[in-house]
C-alpha cells in the first residue's frame, strides 16, 4: 500500500540544475526536500566556471546584489594551437563592461553555497551527506526515494534528478543506460592563485572586468577536445579536456594530469600562468554527447535535469545555463501539475520536454547535433589544420624578401599536400554542417 506523500517534491542534488529547480518549487510555496551527498552544496566543487546572467535572473532578478561573483567578462578569445604558437580571434567590447553584466567567472564551491542558501530562504528543506539509494516505485510511478543514513524512505508526489552525469538512480530503475564513453568527456582543472595586480596587468582588464581563453589544436594529443583559461578575482582556472572514449580506445595516450601540464608549458600558456601557486585541482565528467545523446527526461513522478540529462552545448562551453534553465522548467511543470490537480503522470510531466523543445535549451542542441560525430570521426582538426593554420600565418607574417604571391602558393600547395584538395573540400563542408 502507497504511503501518503510527505512532500510534493524532492529534488536530488544541490548544483546549478538542482538549486534551480527547488528554489522555484519553494518560492511557489511547495513542500520541498533537496538531498545532497556533499558536507554542504558545493563542497565537491573547486573549480572555476562561467556563469550566464541571464538563466538565473530568471530565476533570482536581483541575483547580483549578493551572489559570490568574481569578474564579469568583457572579453573572449579562441585560440588555435600548434606546438609552438597560436592563431586566433578576440571579442572585446566596452559594451560588455556596462552593467547588468552578461557572463561572470565563478568559483563553484562558494557559488552553489550561495544559491543552497537562496533555497533555504525560500522554505526548502536541505539535508546534506546524505546518498539517495534509490528511487521508490509504487508499480510504474515514483512515489519516492530510498536513502542512507537516518533520511530512510521519504515519499513525494514528484522527484527531480539533478544527480549530476550518467544519473545513478535514472540507470538503477531503467529509465536510461549506462553512458556511452564517446558521449563524455573527462575534464581536468587547476586554481592557480596570484596577486589581483598581476592578473590585471597581464590580461588588461579592470577590477572587476576579465577574461575567458578557449583553446582547440595540440593541447588534447590528437584527441577530441578542448583547453580553457579564466580570470578570477585573485586566481586563474586552467584545464584540458578530452573525450573519455578516445582516453579508453587510446591507453598509451597521455594521461588526463600529464596532459594539463604540458599544456601549461604550452609557449603562449606559460607567460600567462608563470608565479601562480596551484591549491586547487579536480577532474570530472562532462556530459558533451549533445542532441543524440539526450535520455528520455521525464516519466511517471520523475524529471532528469541538468547534467543528468546530458544538457550541455559543447559548441559554445554553455553548461550552467542549460542546467539552470532545465531546473527551472521542470519545476514550473510541477507547479503546473499542482494547481491542475491532474497528477503527475508522464502525459502531464510530458509538459517538460515541450518547454524545453521550446526553449533555447533545445533549439541550440539540436542545431549542433552533428557536431560531436563529426569532430570525434575526423581528429584532423585537433592535429593537422591546427598546424596548417599557424604555418600559414607564420609563412605571411614574416618578412624575408619571398613576395606574398609566393607565399600564398606555398601555403596553398602545404594544404594540398597534406589533405589533398578533395580532402579540404569534404572537411570544410562536414564542419559547415556541423555548425550551420
Amino acid at each position: 500500500m502507497r504511503k501518503p506523500s510527505q512532500f510534493d517534491a524532492i529534488v536530488v542534488g544541490a548544483g546549478p540544475s538542482g538549486n534551480a529547480a527547488a528554489y522555484t518549487l519553494a518560492k511557489a510555496g511547495l513542500k520541498v526536500l533537496q538531498i545532497e551527498r556533499g558536507e554542504y552544496p558545493g563542497s565537491k566543487n573547486v573549480q572555476g566556471a562561467i556563469l550566464y546572467a541571464n538563466a538565473l535572473e530568471q530565476i533570482i532578478p536581483d541575483f547580483r546584489e549578493d551572489a559570490p561573483l568574481e569578474r564579469h567578462i568583457i572579453e573572449q578569445r579562441l585560440w588555435v594551437l600548434d606546438d609552438t604558437s597560436f592563431v586566433g580571434t578576440h571579442v572585446r567590447s566596452s559594451d560588455y563592461d556596462k552593467p547588468p553584466y552578461n557572463r561572470y567567472t565563478i568559483i563553484r564551491a562558494q557559488f552553489d553555497k550561495w544559491f543552497s542558501g537562496k533555497v533555504r530562504e525560500a522554505g526548502a528543506l536541505l539535508i546534506c551527506e546524505t546518498t539517495v539509494q534509490q528511487l521508490i516505485m509504487d508499480g510504474d510511478q515514483v512515489v519516492g526515494v530510498q536513502c542512507d543514513r537516518e533520511a530512510g524512505d521519504v515519499y513525494a508526489d514528484v522527484v527531480i534528478l539533478a544527480d549530476g552525469v550518467n544519473s545513478t538512480l535514472a540507470r538503477k530503475a531503467g529509465f536510461h543506460g549506462e553512458i556511452q564513453a564517446g558521449n563524455v568527456a573527462l575534464a581536468v582543472k587547476e586554481i592557480l592563485f596570484m596577486p589581483e595586480e598581476t592578473i590585471r596587468q597581464r590580461f588588461n582588464i579592470g577590477e572587476e572586468s576579465g577574461v575567458v581563453i578557449e583553446m582547440v589544436g595540440r593541447i588534447t594529443d590528437g584527441m577530441m577536445g578542448t583547453g580553457f583559461l579564466y580570470t578570477n578575482k585573485e586566481s586563474l582556472t586552467i584545464g584540458v579536456g578530452c573525450m573519455l572514449g578516445d582516453f579508453k580506445s587510446n591507453p598509451g595516450r597521455t594521461s588526463p594530469y600529464v596532459l594539463l601540464e604540458q599544456m601549461k608549458r604550452h609557449p603562449a600558456i606559460a607567460p600567462l600562468i608563470e608565479g601562480g601557486e596551484m591549491k586547487e585541482y579536480c577532474a570530472h565528467l562532462i556530459p558533451e554527447g549533445g542532441f543524440h545523446a539526450i535520455p528520455q527526461v521525464y516519466g511517471n513522478g520523475w524529471m532528469i535535469v541538468g547534467d543528468s540529462g546530458g544538457f550541455v552545448n559543447a559548441a559554445h562551453r554553455e553548461g550552467s545555463n542549460l542546467a539552470m534553465t532545465t531546473g527551472r522548467l521542470a519545476a514550473e511543470t510541477v507547479i503546473a501539475a499542482k494547481a491542475a490537480g491532474q497528477g503527475y503522470r508522464a502525459d502531464r510531466l510530458k509538459a517538460y520536454k515541450t518547454a524545453l523543445d521550446d526553449s533555447f535549451v533545445m533549439k541550440d542542441l539540436h542545431k549542433y547535433r552533428d557536431m560531436p560525430g563529426v569532430l570525434h570521426r575526423n581528429p584532423q582538426f585537433f592535429t593537422t589544420y591546427p598546424d596548417l593554420v599557424a604555418q600559414a600565418a607564420r609563412t605571411m607574417i614574416t618578412v624575408d624578401g619571398v613576395d606574398k604571391k609566393t607565399k600564398e602558393r606555398e601555403i596553398f600547395a602545404s594544404f594540398r599536400k597534406t589533405r589533398r584538395w578533395s580532402g579540404l573540400m569534404g572537411d570544410a563542408y562536414k564542419l559547415w554542417r556541423a555548425f550551420r
